[in-house]
């Protein structure tokens, strides 16, 4: 397994986020509690986003299982970008 790091940029629709966030972070609360999801949470300054880190096989599979996040199947997303990171530093899972 690889850790990849996950930008998510939302969308401008702040009533819709707002909306679905309950089930969105049901969504990755129960892929944490699965060891997926290894931290979650939103980017304090700037546009609106949140960086992810998932384990997972490979950049797809990371696409395909966050294309079941509510955000993403509501439209709240305007980018997701997926990279694999290289932990040198520090300990994760």
């Amino acid at each position: 397994m690889s850790l990849y790091a996950v930008r998510y940029r939302y969308s401008d629709d702040t009533a819709g986020r707002d909306e679905h966030r309950p089930a969105h972070r049901e969504f990755l609360g129960g892929l944490a509690e699965e060891g997926v999801v290894v931290a979650s949470g939103p980017l304090v300054d700037g546009d609106p986003e949140a960086l992810i880190l998932v384990e997972g096989e490979s950049i797809e599979a990371v696409r395909d299982l966050l294309s079941q996040d509510p955000f993403a199947q509501q439209g709240m997303l305007d980018a997701v970008e997926i990279r694999e990171w290289d932990v040198v530093i520090g300990s994760v899972g």
